[in-house]
């Protein structure tokens, strides 16, 4: 493999293996198993978990609905709130895949009712805890208001309650991980409870891959959506979610400087390859990423002392101690563990695996023709 500049390496096996956990849990658990797919992006390796049972997925928008229906998939789940504007683009998209949308305020699903011309299933988004989109759970009044509008249109089927238990990110230990997805649960159960009787078909989901990976008590739960678990990163091994062995993305860089004086070593990789998500070190600053050298052949990773720590846009600037900055030369090619591997995959657009083989993503133009059709 000859790397020039900034490539994303993808340990393929690592990636499979981590594709096969999860779908054994889910299994044994009795749970439906729609990953979520905005973490990779591909239809290469999307089509990687066909082997192992899966048939319907989640995005994050329309043109990835889009993307992934043209490569195949026909049941998918849009888990965004709608956006009216590409009410056009939803209609092409549910005439051909059975497609489910989220609502979370009644204007929304109001203003939809009026523009969809094809059956479209509808969750509603509960916010369990992370306090970004989604209605309280104890928001009846709300929620009611939401289930009379679809329960008026024959073009909605209401599939039930749907929560992102993203906080289950900001956790300071696998004990409170437990403790915010128990949480969730609770409220998940006891809105299903509630509305039981009237929806005896309505189903829970949940996604998010800390507590995904971690967590064993799901009852009540219908639907599991993780995506992160896919690649994992710094993150997730921060939080006790993966091993370090279980990360699959690398961002492969050419060392372009040496300064003794700083003890700082200059890479090509920036912010424009590996964003600035980060997470704190040992020493309470931001690490952007831990750093793998390769001398005589043999991999090391260093540790938090020597890290990613400044990043412009091109640029990168690894910090290390003085017993490591020898082990640095210019043309070296260095691996970098993201923070967090969705923004790096998105921003580098394809992937090299260790198999040699590169696997493009969904391109930036698909984002943009994302009002186009879907073809028939």
């Amino acid at each position: 493999m000859d790397i020039i500049r900034p490539t994303l390496l993808l340990d393929k096996e690592v990636c499979l293996q981590n594709i096969a956990r999860m779908a054994q849990k889910t299994k044994a658990k009795g749970l439906i198993f729609r990953p979520h797919f905005k973490t990779h992006q591909s239809a290469g390796i999307g089509n990687w978990f066909r082997d192992y049972g899966v048939t319907a997925i989640t995005v994050s928008s329309v043109s990835m609905a889009q993307y992934f229906a043209q490569n195949g998939w026909d049941d998918i789940t849009i888990a965004f709130p709608v956006n009216i504007y590409e009410v056009d683009a939803i209609n092409a998209l549910a005439k051909n895949i059975r497609l489910n949308l989220l609502i979370e305020n009644l204007e929304s699903v109001q203003m939809l009712t009026h523009k969809i011309s094809q059956e479209v299933g509808v969750f509603i988004e509960i916010d369990t805890g992370h306090n970004r989109t989604g209605i309280a759970p104890n928001k009846f009044h709300g929620i009611n208001a939401m289930l009379d509008v679809i329960k008026a249109n024959q073009k909605f089927q209401f599939k039930g309650f749907l929560s992102h238990t993203g906080h289950t990110y900001q956790a300071q230990s696998k004990q409170d991980i437990y403790n915010r997805h128990f949480d969730a649960l609770l409220k998940m159960r006891a809105l299903k409870n509630y509305y039981l009787k009237d929806f005896p078909d309505l189903i829970l989901s949940l996604g998010d891959t800390p507590s995904a990976a971690l967590c064993e008590n799901f009852n009540g739960i219908d639907e599991l959506r993780p995506g992160n678990f896919v690649f994992f990163d710094l993150m997730q091994y921060k939080l006790g979610a993966c091993n370090f062995n279980d990360i699959a993305l690398r961002l492969v860089c050419p060392v372009i400087s040496r300064h003794g004086s700083r003890s700082e070593v200059i890479i090509y990789g920036g912010a424009a390859h590996i964003s600035k998500d980060s997470i704190i070190n040992l020493d309470g600053k931001s690490l952007y990423g831990q750093v793998v050298i390769n001398k005589n052949g043999k991999k090391t990773l260093l540790d938090e002392r020597n890290y990613l720590y400044k990043l412009s846009q091109e640029h990168g600037v690894i910090r290390t101690t003085l017993q490591e900055f020898h082990n640095f030369a210019v043309g070296d090619l260095v691996e970098i563990i993201p923070a967090h591997s969705c923004l790096t995959a998105n921003l580098m657009g394809e992937y090299l695996t260790t198999e040699g083989e590169w696997i493009p993503m969904m391109s930036k133009d698909f984002h943009r023709s994302a009002s186009s059709p879907v073809p028939e």
